[in-house]
């Protein structure tokens, strides 16, 4: 490796490591990085589907889900997010600082993805985005990629499996509004999709693609951009929640006073893509017919189930606690 390029490899891995922090520093990473570089769609959607984690995590901490479960269980869940957003980011963002490089320098730097451990799925789908420059195949094959990158350290590990997934307070939160990545607007209009059998792979590639045209082939994207590119990122609802035309008793914290930053470390012992077969059949077009994305009603109904469900958790505390 020639020394340029051993600048160039540490420079990445330190503002990486910078940018990975927490759940705030890198939604603002992935924001600040497509405002540079917009051809690179899965930036801005990476970054408010970081901001949709973040409201996740401090929602375990809002006046309403404390009582729901337990510290421990609460604390678990926190740590699966947090797990799958860091792992998701150690990966993509020195392939998105390399591109940038490789922009800037006018020449193609894709061979360095192997020192980053990158798969070679997306070595190559770098270097057909350098020749042919297909924004929608490069923003399908980034949530091809990450999907498959955590499903075995993250979904399918014996700790999260055991003490998450296969869980009963998990199969309530997933009733409840976990896994559902919300685009709010200033009108206090809520857009977006939820996922069923969210430890599937196959299903969160879809929610991704689903997720991906409604940020930027739907006719409501010109009403989502303003709130995703302006609003700063808190960690709380409270960030879109303020902009709705009717209140909620239920307060999210914001994210830095209740989450301190965690150390993390990666074990990824083999490249997902060397035993997975037909990745092609994901890169079928976005399409999406229906309009079940508007979720500003469905949004108030599931705000007065979870109430009524903190209600009656009070009580049974009460009764039996």
């Amino acid at each position: 490796m020639l020394h340029d390029e051993i600048r160039i490899v540490q420079r990445i891995r330190k503002k990486t490591l910078r940018e990975n922090r927490d759940n705030i520093s890198r939604t603002k990473a992935y924001l600040n990085y497509y405002k540079k570089n917009e051809e690179v769609w899965w930036a801005l959607l990476a970054s408010m589907v970081s901001r949709n984690a973040g409201w996740n995590m401090t929602d375990l901490k809002s006046n309403w889900y404390k009582n729901m479960m337990t510290q421990t269980y609460s604390y678990t869940l926190f740590l699966t997010f947090e797990r799958a957003n860091w792992l998701i980011f150690s990966d993509a963002f020195p392939q998105l600082l390399i591109y940038e490089t490789s922009k800037k320098e006018n020449v193609s730097l894709f061979h360095l993805l192997n020192y980053f451990g990158v798969s070679q799925f997306m070595v190559n789908e770098w270097h057909f985005f350098w020749e042919f420059r297909n924004l929608e195949r490069l923003c399908t094959a980034l949530i091809i990629n990450e999907q498959h990158y955590i499903q075995k350290p993250v979904i399918e590990h014996p700790f999260f499996s055991k003490h998450v997934f296969r869980s009963l307070p998990y199969f309530i939160v997933e009733h409840l509004h976990f896994n559902t990545v919300i685009y709010p607007t200033y009108e206090g209009q809520l857009f977006g999709f939820s996922v069923q059998q969210f430890k599937k792979v196959d299903q969160r590639i879809e929610l991704g693609k689903k997720l991906a045209w409604l940020l930027f082939k739907s006719e409501e994207s010109s009403q989502i951009h303003p709130f995703a590119t302006q609003v700063e990122p808190t960690g709380s609802r409270r960030d879109y929640e303020k902009f709705l035309r009717w209140g909620t008793a239920k307060r999210n914290p914001i994210l830095r006073m209740v989450y301190s930053p965690l150390v993390h470390h990666k074990h990824i012992d083999q490249d997902w893509f060397q035993s997975t077969q037909d990745v092609e059949r994901f890169f079928q077009k976005w399409e999406h017919p229906n309009r079940d994305y508007i979720l500003t009603e469905w949004y108030q109904q599931k705000l007065a189930e979870l109430y009524l469900a903190m209600k009656v958790e009070k009580i049974f505390m009460k009764t039996f606690g």
